[in-house]
Parts: C-alpha cells; sequence; structure tokens
C-alpha cells in the first residue's frame, strides 16, 4: 500500500463505507518498523545475552547493541493507514515476507534456523579473529540416533572412522559414503578425556541408499572455552556482526565501544566478511531511540541508510569483522572511521 493508493481509496470510497470497511477489511500488506533492540553485552531474563564459559573475561561497559525489525501482520485499513501515516513503518506486500502456499510454521522455522547458523558463524569468525582454536562440535542428537546416550552436545568429535574431523564436512562425507547399517568409529573429546564408540549408523532420511548418525554438528570454540548465546524468538541472520564484537570485547583486553553507546547490524561470515541486511532504516531507529550515538552499517546498505539518517546517529561502513574492530578504536581514540558519506 502506497501513498497513491491510500488517496483512490479516500476519493472513490464514500467516508460513511470506509469507516465500515476500515475495521473489517484486511490489506494484503504487512507493516515494517523498529523492533526491539539487546545489548549483546548485557542481560536477557537474568542471562548474559552472550555468554562464555572456560575462559578468563575481560569486564565490559557501555553497549552494543543488536537491532531487529518488527513485523505486523492482519491489519484493516485503518491500522494500515496508521502505520504508514507515523513515518517510522513501511507497508510491504505481504507475499513477499509470507511467501503465498507457504505454511507461516515453516517460515518461522526457517528464520529461526538462519539465527541460529548466525549465531555458529559469529563464533568462529571472533575465534578466528582471537586466534584461538576452534574445534567440531556436537549440537544436538536426534531421538533415534545411535549415537543418543553416549554423545553430548558440546563433545568434540575428534575424527570419524579414522579419518580426522577438521570440519563438519568431514564428518558428513565419512558417514554419507558408509550403507545404512555399517560401523563407524568415532572418537570424540569431552572434559579433555578422549574417548572411543562405534556405532550401527542408520538410514539418511534424504537418502535411503546412504547412512547417517543422526547428529547435528558444528564449529565452534575449542573446549573448555564454551559459548551459549541466549536469545529465543529473534528470526534470520543479521545480529552476525554483533554476536562477533560482543565475543571479541569479553575475551580480549579493553572495550571495544569505549563505554559508549554502539549499535549495529550486519551478517557475519566465518572468515569476518559482513554481508547487508533488510530494514536498515527501521533498525536504525530503533537504534536512535534506545540510546545508540553510533551505528553500524554493513557497506553494501551504506546507499539506503544514508537517505534517511535519525538525528545524532552517526553510521560507520562496515566491510569485514577486522575494520569494525578497527573502527570502534579508532572512534575510542577521538578519530575518523569511514562512513557512509
Amino acid at each position: 500500500m502506497n501513498r497513491r493508493i491510500l488517496t483512490l481509496l479516500a476519493a472513490l470510497v464514500p467516508v460513511s463505507v470506509l469507516g465500515v470497511l476500515g475495521t473489517v477489511f484486511t490489506v494484503p500488506f504487512v507493516a515494517l518498523g523498529p523492533g526491539p533492540t539487546f545489548d549483546t553485552l548485557g542481560e536477557y531474563d537474568g542471562v548474559p545475552v552472550v555468554e562464555v564459559e572456560g575462559a578468563e573475561l575481560d569486564e565490559t561497559t557501555g553497549h552494543l547493541n543488536m537491532t531487529t525489525v518488527s513485523v505486523r501482520d492482519g491489519l484493516n485499513l485503518y491500522e494500515a493507514f496508521g502505520f504508514w501515516a507515523s513515518g517510522k513503518h513501511g507497508l510491504v506486500p505481504r507475499a513477499e515476507v509470507y511467501p503465498p502456499g507457504v505454511p507461516r510454521d515453516e517460515i518461522d522455522q526457517s528464520n529461526q534456523q538462519e539465527f541460529r547458523n548466525s549465531e555458529s558463524a559469529a563464533e568462529v569468525a571472533a575465534m578466528n579473529y582471537l586466534k584461538l582454536p576452534t574445534a567440531v562440535l556436537v549440537r544436538d542428537i536426534g531421538e533415534s540416533s545411535p549415537a543418543r546416550g553416549v554423545l553430548e552436545p558440546g563433545d568434540e568429535i575428534v575424527s570419524v572412522g579414522g579419518v580426522p574431523a577438521n570440519t563438519p564436512g568431514d564428518v558428513v562425507r565419512e558417514t554419507t559414503s558408509r550403507a545404512p547399517g555399517t560401523p563407524l568409529t568415532v572418537v570424540y573429546r569431552r572434559d579433555g578425556v578422549e574417548r572411543t564408540s562405534e556405532f550401527v549408523l542408520g538410514t539418511n532420511p534424504e537418502d535411503a541408499t546412504k547412512a547417517a548418525l543422526g547428529v547435528t554438528i558444528g564449529t565452534g570454540a575449542r573446549p573448555p572455552i564454551e559459548v551459549s548465546f541466549n536469545l529465543a524468538d529473534i528470526g534470520g541472520p543479521s545480529a552476525g556482526l554483533m554476536f562477533s564484537l560482543a565475543l571479541i570485547d569479553k575475551l580480549s583486553p579493553g572495550e571495544l565501544g569505549g563505554g559508549d553507546f554502539v549499535a549495529g547490524t550486519g551478517t557475519i561470515e566465518t572468515d569476518g566478511k559482513v554481508g547487508p541486511i533488510g530494514g536498515i532504516q527501521y533498525k536504525m531507529i530503533a537504534a536512535s531511540e534506545a540510546g545508540a550515538e553510533t551505528f553500524l552499517v554493513p557497506a553494501a546498505n551504506c546507499t539506503e541508510a544514508q537517505q534517511r539518517v535519525p538525528d545524532g546517529l552517526r553510521l560507520v561502513k562496515v566491510e569485514t569483522l577486522d575494520g569494525a574492530v578497527r573502527s570502534l578504536s579508532a572512534i575510542n581514540a577521538g578519530e575518523e572511521a569511514p562512513s557512509c558519506g
């Protein structure tokens, strides 16, 4: 819905009729706007948003807030007009957010999986930046997995079938190259102790000719360091950059934000590359209203971000995790940092 549509409706439909329709007619649009922000250095429901165990942590102050976009669905005509007129929200066709024919819970699950993937990438990117070792870790164990009751989440996979597990791909290749019902020897490490178990492989649900261990694995900090991200019901990959920065701040001397209120957004790759996100204008509004002074913007979003900058908010262009750290250090030293201008 846009200004033209609203103007046509007002001109063509009698006010009395429009008044009735406005409360019962659901428009095929959703409203996007500023969502909640979360301080990745702080707590949520009494638990650290980014929790680190097994390492000495440096004291942190200030804020490193991740930002979100709110989505409001099921709007009637009056509600849609109200959001449009607020100046803080935008209306987009509902099909852009909720594609027709795709169940809502499937979309939500996909968004939540993207969020979990961003957490894993953020952890690895931070470890790589800090030059700390990473490992292939057990994340979850399926109900019917032959490893259930033996392997546990957090176990480090050392080798599978005699092949070193340097990446999750090594584990997948060694598992799927076997037939269901064949044995697989897994060497894993828990609490610093190396153990060996043999499992009879199950059937891969996507290909009955291939085997499966029924275990979800990923890359993360090598034990004894253990990282947990404690935010629920958040979707999408755009918190990656801020999660990485929080980990770096907690695990290294000094304060990235210098005690100031920094917010930002951006996807993160394990090599530290920062990628673009959606809804940048709404995230900037959310950050400004929360009290942020500096906002980290993925370089690919700079043109869009410049079109509507909240008063008093400094935009810092970010292409890599290393660049974000250097920019914050420069600001703390009273120097210039790359901007979107």
